[in-house]
């Protein structure tokens, strides 16, 4: 028979360790989240319906957004056991500079729609944390702002072709001036994707005030104020819009756009040119050849060709293809730093991340966005630890396995 006895002060007073009490409301919605899905049940309950829909969704019935996360579910992590862990460093070599980590934040569009301090908040983590940021040509802050909100920033510029090719020249130019770093000319958008949430949310830019809009601003009531309190939604590279985006889309860019085309954008930009939106070995090479420093492996996050090839399926034969004469970064379907340890370790340079930093920003704006970052980085430290590896250089394919197809 077991002997009881009250416990003593000296020996509760150990155990009792309540937790400190986070006064900000926006910083105790944030610490509840431990991943990325988490961060995007938070951002889904804060954000009115069209407006997340148009960052959650893809195209038609979003069967290549499924297949690219199913991939990374699928795949195996192989460890290397009893390897000296204690110090890992997580920085690697993109575009000639150094990156404190093996990512970047992705391109997005009408960023200040997610929540109003847009791609400023964004460019402003970037420089925090020390990775490239791509500003899109369809984001919501001009890009002498953007620059002027992170000086330090590594920037980029993503390009899509016009058909009014000074615009997109002018856009060039003013990248440039502004310091941009690189430009990243995307090629997987001759016309705009069939995103059928947005077809039936009725969604415009910016949000049109309907019946149904107005129902949702009485649930999401900080969401509207703050979008017709700061100033009205300015773009990147044009003056206004009041229509749906396929058809912006379909009204500014030149389906006439060909590989000879990277020509011209050579003899107007001089810095390192990335082109996005490989999607097949053969491309993959042809841009290369066509003078391409870098290339990004990405169906355009499932938003534009539902049933596309699925960039990490391809990436190792991509890598075969192109050796060491363009750096590979990779995109789509990336929700943990488990994702991104897998895309270096099969032949990618850096991955870009889009959605997971976007629910962060829908949760809780800049903070948001850091605690984005911040769980991408606890989890790809943690994976290559386990991995038994202490440098991003040292991952490689003998780390993974992807099921047969």
């Amino acid at each position: 028979m077991t002997d009881r006895q009250l416990p003593k002060w000296s020996e509760l007073k150990p155990l009792l360790r309540p937790k400190p009490i986070t006064v900000n409301a926006t910083d105790r919605r944030l610490e509840k989240a431990l991943t990325i899905p988490d961060l995007r049940a938070i951002a889904k309950r804060r954000t009115p319906r069209s407006v997340f829909d148009y960052t959650d969704g893809a195209a038609e019935a979003e069967i290549s957004l499924r297949r690219s996360r199913q991939l990374f579910a699928e795949m195996e992590l192989q460890p290397s056991i009893l390897r000296n862990v204690s110090d890992i460093d997580l920085g690697t070599s993109i575009l000639g500079g150094r990156s404190e980590l093996p990512f970047a934040f992705a391109p997005t569009g009408f960023t200040r729609m997610m929540n109003h301090e847009g791609e400023s908040a964004v460019v402003k983590v970037a420089e925090q944390i020390g990775i490239p940021y791509a500003l899109s040509t369809m984001g919501t802050t001009s890009i002498e702002d953007v620059a002027a909100a992170a000086p330090d920033a590594r920037k980029w510029f993503q390009l899509y072709v016009w058909k009014d090719r000074d615009a997109g020249e002018d856009l060039v130019k003013r990248s440039a001036a502004a310091g941009y770093e690189a430009l990243m000319l995307t090629v997987d958008v001759p016309v705009a994707g069939a995103r059928l949430r947005d077809v039936r949310n009725g969604f415009t830019i910016p949000p049109s005030l309907t019946a149904k809009t107005v129902l949702d601003a009485s649930l999401h009531p900080a969401w509207w104020a703050n979008l017709l309190t700061t100033r009205p939604l300015t773009f990147a590279s044009l003056s206004n819009w009041d229509g749906t985006v396929a058809e912006l889309l379909d009204k500014l860019f030149d389906p006439t756009m060909t590989i000879d085309d990277l020509n011209w954008l050579r003899s107007i930009w001089s810095g390192p040119l990335i082109v996005k939106g490989i999607q097949t070995v053969e491309d993959a090479r042809r841009v290369v050849d066509a003078g391409a420093d870098a290339i990004v492996l990405s169906n355009h996050g499932g938003r534009q060709l539902d049933r596309a090839p699925t960039p990490l399926r391809i990436l190792p034969d991509v890598r075969k293809a192109v050796g060491s004469d363009a750096e590979i970064y990779l995109d789509t379907g990336i929700l943990s730093g488990a994702d991104i340890v897998a895309a270096i370790a099969l032949g990618a340079d850096a991955c870009l991340v889009g959605r997971a930093y976007l629910y962060g920003l829908m949760a809780g704006g800049e903070r948001g966005v850091a605690r984005a970052a911040e769980i991408l980085t606890k989890e790809v430290r943690r994976t290559m630890a386990l991995l038994g590896v202490s440098r991003v250089a040292d991952l490689n394919p003998s780390h993974v396995r992807l099921p047969s197809s």
